[in-house]
């Protein structure tokens, strides 16, 4: 397990020294508070660029360029890009640095002189080297991720304090993420529905102001959530809600955002069975409540100010005896009637029944996170998720959020025109659209119906949930996309 911290002078005797700097045709500019004697290194204040372009050191952030002597620490120089003003940057050079490193104590030396907020680039850079440590199978021992803020001077009081703030906050947003990751890699079999209730209760209920609730297969059925009961009806394995709630001012007047996540622990297409090579990755079909249970878990240790509830219905979508068909009707907690044609279109037949109890609390906003539809992935890749949205300052402050965290959004249409694609002949609504496209779009506006005119937020994340390949700060596996999004947001409500 890797750890962070803000260190002395002391981190200057580490094995491993990293030095962010700025990267522009000119070549790479070391910070005038950044010793020049570094580590037995003699350090130049300009690399030239020819030997950047040599050690593979350029404008792209977390490229790197290594000095290393027997005997000597080694000097890691990590590319923030052309101004250091983008945090995702800060986040890439931490994760790079962190890789290099392998298993070793390292310490970033971070200037502070012209940052405007020293505290936010520090959280951003530990959050990409912790976010990029992460591995299923945990390593044994320790290691520490070291930031020494340096300045010409010491670094004044106020200064060290927000950088010390900022690598608290960067470690606790990146444990929560690599919780979630955890247990979206984690075997279908190993995680049923109730073991991975079990989950959320276990570290929920080890956080500040959080109370859950744990509803079983006979309170889902006096709840009348009939969505949830059909998709899991496929399977032995018995069906949970979990229902949390943050409130750190209990009777204050506070923002008040529900969140709501599916939690489909294995998505075999149901009866309307899936291809077996897409049904490989399945297991991480519970990414969506994995996501918003660490968001609630984070914004609890940040000590955020706002009420936050997380409802998560979990279930496994198998063909089983007594699996849903193609052409049952449903009838959702609010009353409404679903034809399902398609069993594989289940996620929101789920989440229907949530949105209704997320509305009945009357909340400021309700967000969904979801791995909700192949058509995402067609329209928007691997790295960037849809929004789609009911209020168009609700989009905003998502899409504003997601910049902060580096998690690409784009909004997509709540387009009306293919509503009538939803007509049923023997139900309220259909479970899929008639056409052939379109498939994210008919997907969000079955369960805008579900929402009673409350602003929402639909986050669509098939695609940027989980990964094939290391990129940046992102691990191959699930990615909990969304979980650092839906913090930034709850902390600018909060504010």
């Amino acid at each position: 397990m890797r750890r962070a911290r803000v260190t002395s002078r002391d981190g200057l005797t580490r094995s491993t020294l990293v030095v962010p700097v700025v990267v522009d045709a000119e070549g790479a500019h070391l910070s005038a508070s950044i010793p020049t004697d570094l580590g037995g290194h003699a350090l130049d204040r300009l690399v030239a660029p020819e030997t950047c372009r040599r050690h593979g050191l350029s404008e792209t952030a977390g490229s790197t360029l290594t000095w290393a002597a027997p005997g000597r620490s080694t000097v890691v120089l990590v590319s923030v890009g052309t101004d250091g003003l983008d945090l995702d940057r800060w986040r890439r050079a931490g994760a790079a640095a962190l890789r290099l490193a392998s298993s070793e104590d390292l310490c970033a030396v971070l200037p502070v002189d012209g940052l405007e907020h020293p505290g936010d680039v520090a959280a951003a850079m530990v959050e990409g080297a912790l976010l990029a440590n992460y591995q299923f199978r945990e390593r044994e021992g320790d290691a520490w991720f070291e930031v020494l803020p340096v300045a010409n001077g010491l670094p004044s009081v106020e200064v060290h304090d927000d950088v010390t703030r900022g690598v608290a906050r960067g470690e606790t947003i990146a444990d929560g993420v690599n919780w979630a990751k955890r247990l979206i890699d984690t075997p279908a079999r190993d995680l049923p529905p109730r073991e991975l209730a079990s989950h959320f209760v276990k570290r929920l209920g080890e956080d500040p102001h959080v109370t859950v609730d744990v509803w079983t297969e006979s309170r889902i059925r006096e709840e009348r959530l009939g969505g949830l009961l059909g998709v899991g009806a496929g399977s032995a394995q018995p069906t949970r809600l979990v229902r949390a709630t943050y409130d750190p001012a209990p009777g204050e007047s506070l923002p008040h955002v529900v969140l709501v996540g599916k939690g489909v622990t294995f998505d075999s297409g149901g009866l309307s069975l899936k291809p077996a090579e897409s049904m490989m990755q399945m297991k991480t079909d519970m990414t969506g409540a994995a996501v918003v249970a660490a968001a609630l878990s984070i914004a609890s240790r940040l000590g955020v100010a706002a009420r936050i509830t997380a409802i998560t219905p979990i279930t496994e979508n198998l063909p089983g005896e007594r699996a849903m068909r193609p052409g049952d009707v449903l009838t959702m907690r609010d009353g409404t009637t679903v034809e399902v044609l398609n069993t594989d279109a289940e996620g929101r037949l789920i989440l229907a029944d949530a949105l209704c109890l997320a509305v009945e609390d009357e909340p400021d906003a309700i967000i969904d996170v979801a791995t909700l539809t192949g058509a995402q992935r067609v329209a928007l890749g691997d790295e960037i998720g849809a929004l789609f949205s009911t209020a168009d300052d609700l989009a905003e402050e998502v899409l504003r959020a997601s910049g902060r965290a580096g998690e690409g959004m784009w909004r997509l249409p709540l387009a009306e025109a293919y509503a009538s694609q939803l007509e049923s002949d023997v139900a309220d609504v259909r479970n899929i659209g008639r056409g052939p496209g379109a498939g994210a779009i008919t997907a969000a506006l079955v369960l805008k119906r579900f929402t009673q005119g409350r602003p929402w937020a639909h986050l669509d994340i098939a695609g940027p949930g989980r990964s094939d390949s290391v990129r940046g700060y992102v691990t191959r596996g699930g990615t909990a996309f969304g979980a650092r999004t839906l913090v930034e947001f709850l902390r600018a409500r909060s504010r």
